[in-house]
C-alpha cells in the first residue's frame, strides 16, 4: 500500500473524478490550494545553518480552511483568543443534527439550509435561556458546523459549547437550577418547530431549487421531516475553562478528514480510518473508490465567505465588551490579562516541541534566512483542475 495524504489522493484520483462528474461549488479553489499547500508553488525562503551549512527550503501554506495540513496554527491562535471569554462556571454541549431527509435540499442549497440551521439553533438556545423556569437571562454560547461523519457521508449538525448560567438583567448571574441546562426533548420539539417554521419562510420566498422541490416533492418532504423526532444531544458538563478550552479546539477548526486518518492508495482506493465504536476506543479501516473519495471529501466544501464558528449572546460582536464584563462582575471575576501574539518559533515550541530555529543536523548552529523563494503565481498546480 502505498503512503499518501489528501494532496497525494487529489493527485493520484483528480483525473478519474473530474472526467465523470462536474466540481461543486468552491471546490477548484479548495482542490488547488491543498495541492500547492507547502510546495514551491506557493513560495517561501531558503534558510542555512551558521554552523554546517546545511539548506532547508520552507514553503508557505495555503492557509484554507479545508486543508488539513493548516489548522493548527489557526486553532491554536482561535482558542488563545477565546481564552479571554471563558467564563469560571460548568460549560454544557449540546449537538443539534438535521435528518438525513434533508441532505438533498442541503447539496442543492447548501447556504440557505447552513443559515436556517443556525438561526434555529440560536433561537432555541436563547429561548430556553430567557424563560424564567430554566434561568431567565441572556446565555453565552459559540455555535460550530460541521458537515460530516466518519465515512465522509453527509451529516449536518451543530456543536454548541454553552456556559452554564444566564446573565439576569438585574446583573446577577444565574445558574442552572437542577444540575443540568435545558430539557432536551423540549429542545428538540422546539429546534424542530423553528427550523422548520424557517424552512417555510425560505420556501415561500423562492429561495429553494424548484428541482428539488417539484411536483409534490415540498409536501412529501414536510411529511418525512415530522416522522421522526429530531435529535439533541447533550454531553456530560465540562470542567474548568482550561478544560473546556481543550475541548472546544476539538471542535471549531476540525475538517472532514485529516492526513493522519488517511492510511494509503491501494490499487484504486483510497483506505482510511473510521471509529469502530461510539467511544472512538476501536477503529477499523474503511476502503472505498479513489474518486468517490473525492467526492464525498468536496460535498463539505462550505459556501464562499460562510462563518461556521459564530457566537450569541454575551458572546455576540455588539454585546460581548459590555456583556462579558458584567457577567465577570457578577461572578467575581477579575479581568481578563492582554492577548500575546507568538512568534512562529515559540508556537512550535510550545506546540510541537521543536527548535524551530536550531539546525537538526549539527545541534549548534542557528538557521538563518539567506533567500526569498518568489511564489509561482503563473504556474498550473500540478495534477489540479483548471
Amino acid at each position: 500500500m502505498q503512503a499518501a495524504d489528501l494532496a497525494e489522493v487529489l493527485a493520484t484520483f483528480g483525473p478519474a473524478y473530474l472526467a465523470t462528474r462536474p466540481l461543486p461549488r468552491g471546490g477548484a479553489k479548495v482542490w488547488r490550494a491543498i495541492l500547492a499547500c507547502r510546495t514551491a508553488v506557493l513560495g517561501g525562503h531558503i534558510d542555512t545553518c551558521d554552523c554546517c551549512g546545511r539548506t532547508r527550503h520552507v514553503y508557505h501554506s495555503c492557509r484554507n480552511r479545508h486543508c488539513p495540513r493548516c489548522q493548527t496554527r489557526a486553532k491554536e491562535a482561535w482558542v488563545a483568543a477565546r481564552r479571554r471569554e471563558v467564563l469560571p462556571v460548568p460549560y454544557f454541549h449540546l449537538v443539534f443534527t438535521l435528518p438525513h431527509d434533508l441532505n438533498g435540499l442541503i447539496a442543492a442549497a447548501p447556504r440557505t439550509l447552513y443559515e436556517s440551521l443556525f438561526g434555529a439553533v440560536s433561537a432555541t438556545l436563547t429561548e430556553f435561556a430567557a424563560n424564567p423556569r430554566h434561568l431567565g437571562g441572556v446565555p453565552s454560547f459559540s455555535l460550530v458546523l460541521h458537515t460530516w461523519k466518519q465515512d465522509l457521508g453527509r451529516h449536518v449538525h451543530v456543536h454548541a459549547l454553552v456556559a452554564g448560567g444566564a446573565l439576569a438583567d438585574t446583573g446577577e448571574w444565574i445558574l442552572p437550577k437542577k444540575g443540568f441546562l435545558f430539557p432536551v426533548r423540549a429542545l428538540s420539539s422546539v429546534f424542530r418547530g423553528k427550523f422548520m417554521a424557517g424552512l417555510d419562510d425560505v420556501h415561500r420566498t423562492d429561495r429553494l431549487p424548484a428541482s428539488v422541490i417539484a411536483d409534490g416533492g415540498w409536501h412529501r418532504l414536510k411529511q418525512r421531516l415530522y416522522v421522526h423526532d429530531w435529535v439533541v444531544y447533550a454531553k456530560q458538563p465540562l470542567g474548568g475553562p482550561e478544560r473546556v478550552l481543550e475541548y472546544l479546539g476539538r471542535y471549531t477548526h476540525r475538517v472532514a478528514i485529516s492526513n493522519e486518518r488517511i492510511v494509503g492508495i491501494e490499487g484504486n482506493e483510497v483506505a482510511f480510518r473510521v471509529r469502530a465504536d461510539p467511544s472512538g476506543s476501536k477503529k477499523r479501516t474503511l476502503r472505498i473508490p479513489g474518486p468517490e473519495f473525492i467526492g464525498r471529501f468536496l460535498q463539505h466544501v462550505l459556501p464562499s465567505g460562510f462563518k461556521r464558528i459564530r457566537h450569541y449572546g454575551l458572546l455576540s460582536p455588539a454585546r460581548k465588551t459590555r456583556g462579558l464584563a458584567l457577567a465577570r462582575a457578577a461572578l467575581c471575576m477579575p479581568p481578563p490579562q492582554m492577548a500575546v501574539v507568538e512568534s512562529v518559533a515559540e508556537f512550535l515550541r510550545r506546540v510541537a516541541r521543536l527548535e524551530y530555529e536550531r539546525c537538526p543536523q549539527c545541534r549548534i548552529g542557528q538557521f538563518r534566512l539567506v533567500a526569498t523563494i518568489r511564489p509561482q503565481r503563473h504556474a498550473p498546480t500540478p495534477r489540479g483542475p483548471p
